[in-house]
């Protein structure tokens, strides 16, 4: 019982630390994968290197192409973007 009463401290930290800093990081990244796992053609975009444009093409599974500004296009790595600042709609089959 009293090795117990010794771990016991460690272990709260443990649980602790797990609420507060690890569950959540999971969580964040796990909406980021499906939030970029969800882009489509015509979507507005910011990257982390902070450019904002419309994805033009799903290139595949890790890239797209966006357009930045009228005529410039530039492919982009799926993981690098941060938001979607709008989505559009799935179009009716």
């Amino acid at each position: 019982m009293d090795q117990l009463g010794q771990f016991l401290p460690l272990i709260l930290i443990f649980a602790i630390m797990y609420f507060l800093l690890i569950r959540p990081q999971q969580k964040k990244v796990k909406e980021h994968q499906s939030m970029v796992e969800a882009l489509r053609r015509g979507d507005q975009v910011v990257t982390q290197g902070g450019l904002i444009g419309k994805v033009v093409k799903v290139k595949d599974e890790n890239e797209v192409e966006v357009e930045v500004s009228e005529g410039v296009k530039v492919r982009v790595v799926k993981s690098t973007i941060a938001q979607v600042l709008s989505k559009t709609e799935p179009a009716d089959s």
